[in-house]
């Protein structure tokens, strides 16, 4: 993710043990989607007089869970690997974990822990849900316990600048980047660096391993992509620096390719084992891109300061649609859920969205350019894609499909579609 911008910067005073009172969850209320369950239907042919009557009803299934609103911005967020649980960091220092439903009304928060002193930057479980990580700008590492929300490991000054960026390798591996640009790999079994280098100028945004646990690539906003490799514990290249920061980096079409975001709103595309240069570049008309979250092999969906979550397909390179929105308000980060249902996301405006995406994996893409709607809207790829009570949200698709079956776009905005 990018810098993050820390808006409120409280050290708690509290006792490192002291359990936080729960915040306030509440619907936004021009979120709601809902509709009536449809497992018990009524077959009371007066049953819309009933309803007139006032009588209660059951809890409404909606197509995704309620927003939760914190009481500050959160910087990061995380969801469970097996179960319908997410965890959550703040600007104050706070991780809360939430368990989420359809079922109207029955989002609750599981536990909150204040033990970071600063601003948390990023929480990760691991793979078997047990525990979780967290970084901050205290510079500590810590490691809990999700059922219970106790904290079971803390590495105290693990760098010497905050920390900013979080990658669990595997279950005993962790690699932090900090404000500096210093790349730390940790044994957790014995709390202690195995690789402790420094090889970028300015902060380290965001971490990604590839697939055989071997090389790391970390994306920096002094403009370069650096390769790490675990297994020698040495530095290997950094690529050439680019026009902005990077901000994201991620792994695309089975690992053959590496995409960066940047503070430019520029999507890089490097080849794997091609990391000095890239092959192709995608300028996105977004404001930056903090954050790339692939959902298939071809299919990826990036988080911008502008608010909008974009679903965009590598090569062809295309904006696919718009899957929401923060109205106005810096993304700091998406994530999706186990079965890759929800796309989830964090923002300035103090709110946890939860997004249906559950058919843009089936989404394809043509090979020419559709001709853009004359109002320069993205097509929705969901019902809240444009704002929940958005009237026309329905019309969107339909409209799209026809113009763009009646012409193709001549103007490029990729330097090449090819692989």
């Amino acid at each position: 993710m990018a810098a993050t911008t820390e808006h409120v910067e409280v050290a708690t005073e509290s006792s490192e043990t002291e359990q936080k009172e729960a915040p306030e969850t509440t619907q936004d209320p021009e979120t709601s989607d809902s509709e009536p369950a449809g497992s018990e239907p009524d077959p009371d042919p007066d049953e819309d007089e009933d309803e007139d009557a006032g009588e209660p009803q059951g809890p409404r299934i909606r197509d995704t869970p309620m927003d939760l609103r914190l009481e500050a911005i959160a910087n990061t967020v995380a969801l469970h690997p097996t179960r319908d649980v997410l965890a959550c960091g703040d600007v104050d220092g706070d991780v809360y974990a939430f368990s989420y439903s359809c079922t109207e009304g029955e989002n609750r928060e599981l536990w909150s822990s204040g033990h970071h002193l600063k601003s948390c930057r990023q929480v990760r479980f691991t793979a078997d849900g047990e525990k979780l990580y967290s970084v901050s700008r205290d510079k500590a590492v810590h490691q809990l316990d999700v059922e219970r929300g106790q904290l079971v490991t803390r590495i105290r000054g693990a760098h010497g600048a905050p920390i900013n960026s979080l990658l669990l390798v595997d279950e005993n591996v962790v690699a932090t980047g900090d404000d500096g640009g210093t790349l730390k790999v940790w044994d957790m079994r014995k709390g202690t660096a195995i690789m402790d280098l420094k090889h970028h100028e300015d902060y380290i945004s965001d971490i990604t391993v590839d697939q055989a646990k071997r090389i790391l690539l970390t994306a920096s906003g002094d403009g370069t992509m650096g390769v790490f490799n675990i297994k020698r514990r040495r530095f290997e290249l950094l690529s050439e620096y680019q026009s902005g920061d990077l901000t994201s980096v991620a792994l695309m079409k089975r690992g053959k390719k590496v995409v960066c975001g940047s503070s430019e709103g520029t999507i890089y595309i490097f080849n794997w084992n091609g990391f000095g240069a890239t092959s192709d570049r995608f300028a996105l008309k977004a404001e930056s891109i903090d954050q790339i979250l692939p959902i298939t092999d071809s299919i990826m969906c990036t988080a911008s300061t502008d608010g909008y979550i974009r679903a965009v397909n590598l090569l062809p390179n295309r904006v696919i649609g718009c899957i929401g929105q923060h109205v106005g308000e810096p993304i700091e980060e998406l994530t999706k859920s186990w079965d890759s249902r929800f796309l989830v996301s964090c923002a300035h405006d103090q709110l946890i969205k939860f997004w249906d995406i559950s058919s843009l994996p089936n989404t394809t893409v043509n090979e020419y350019r559709k001709r853009k709607k004359k109002n320069g809207r993205m097509k929705s790829l969901t019902k809240k894609a444009h704002g929940d009570n958005d009237f026309f949200s329905g019309l969107v698709e339909e409209t799209e499909k026809k113009e763009g079956e009646e012409q193709e776009e001549e103007e490029d905005d990729s330097d090449s579609d090819s692989d």
